[in-house]
């Protein structure tokens, strides 16, 4: 039987599964590792404005969050791992198994992969030899046919064995990244597990079922949430809904309002019951990141949340509504405003570029106190000592 709600409730629902609203669900590194697990992954992006972007996402969730926690979690103690899920991601290292399609996906048919065939045995035997390596460290000049544009045949062959998964990125130093064997990295019984869901159906409704948790809430249409699970056309998608509705994963949700049913997966069952006893959560306010789980539909936010978020990173400047790199701003159970903040590191400082409140939200002494109390914790995440508004910054 359908579960109803307003979407009051929906959005409570929502944030309340993310740790956005109340007191904080997830506390320091092992608040960073059950959210994970929860959303299945977050996605990386390497841009970093204010902030990388799982780095945005773990800040506004986790109490006591630090850069450093998810740097050692990765790159130190090996209880993440960065591969593809939802683009690029962040995961717990025991999904490996569960990946291995992409992996042969790579093998069977990456962009120069011939040219990486020809090299792979020697590049592997100089990783044995160094331990890590990063592409300053492979002599291989020639230029190659890749993804993004033409590059160097030693950056494609790192990064098709890394695809491939017979490299895992073993370090960062800034952009630059540093691959080792999966071999000594990844735990054996994971490694050389075998997949566990040879039907392709199955595969898909694991997957499915980890973006339906990643996000909250999905419904069974075209969505971003979807973006590279390379097989799920339309059909597939309707066939695995209605295994996974029949087998008891999923329960069906409607929201007033709402033309399209929702679903979300079993487990979340009382966090649904708890919002039906209308209890009253502590308000916080806090900075979302721009791939933020939470927003992967952003149909589905704008159905609930009523508003309408793009990331105008790739918008020329001239067509920006917004600005180049703009976070929104979650206030109790609603998307307030968006803000443009710049992390200054050489100068210690923050910068508040740009606020613009939502259409209907009172620019009142109490909303202004919360969002400088906001960015206080957003300078202090940073390590910076100065928190300014540039002129103008407020936009009405």
């Amino acid at each position: 039987m359908p579960i109803t709600l307003t979407k009051q409730q929906a959005r409570q629902f929502l944030l309340r599964k993310h740790g956005l609203i109340g007191e904080y669900r997830f506390t320091g590194k092992e608040g960073i590792l059950e959210y994970i697990r929860q959303v299945g992954c977050i996605q990386y992006d390497p841009i970093d404005i204010c902030g990388k972007n799982a780095e945005l996402v773990l800040q506004s969730r986790i109490n006591g969050f630090k850069k450093q926690m998810l740097y050692d979690l990765l790159y130190e103690e090996r209880r993440l791992i960065d591969f593809f899920d939802k683009n690029l991601a962040i995961m717990n290292v025991e999904d490996w198994p569960y990946l291995e399609r992409i992996r042969q996906g790579y093998r069977d048919w990456g962009r120069g992969r011939e040219e990486v065939d020809r090299i792979a045995q020697e590049i592997k035997e100089r990783i044995r030899e160094l331990g890590s390596v990063s592409s300053k460290e492979i002599d291989y000049q020639e230029k190659v046919d890749w993804y993004w544009n033409s590059s160097k045949l030693a950056r494609v062959a790192l990064e098709s064995l890394y695809f491939r998964g017979d490299l895992v990125i073993h370090h960062k130093k800034g952009t630059n990244k540093f691959y080792a064997l999966a071999e000594d990295y990844i735990p054996s019984e994971l490694l050389n597990a075998r997949e566990p869901y040879p039907r392709e159906l199955d595969h898909l409704k694991w997957r499915m079922l980890r973006r339906i948790s990643a996000v909250g809430l999905l419904w069974n249409k075209p969505s971003d949430a979807w973006l590279n699970i390379w097989t799920l056309k339309a059909q597939e998608r309707k066939e695995a809904f209605q295994e996974l509705l029949e087998e008891g994963k999923l329960l069906e949700v409607l929201v007033e309002g709402c033309k399209d049913p929702l679903y979300c997966v079993k487990e979340d069952r009382w966090l649904i019951d708890e919002v039906l006893c209308a209890p009253k959560y502590k308000e916080r306010t806090e900075l979302l990141a721009p791939l933020d789980c939470m927003l992967w539909d952003r149909k589905l936010i704008k159905e609930l949340f009523d508003f309408d978020y793009k990331w105008e990173i790739y918008t020329p400047e001239a067509e920006r509504k917004y600005g180049y790199y703009v976070l929104p701003v979650l206030t109790g159970d609603r998307l307030t405003a968006r803000v443009e903040v710049v992390a200054l590191s050489k100068k210690k400082a923050l910068v508040v570029k740009n606020i613009w409140l939502e259409k209907g939200i009172r620019p009142t002494k109490k909303l202004y106190g919360e969002l400088n109390r906001c960015f206080q914790r957003f300078m202090k995440f940073h390590d910076l000592k100065e928190l300014s508004y540039e002129e103008a910054a407020i936009n009405n």
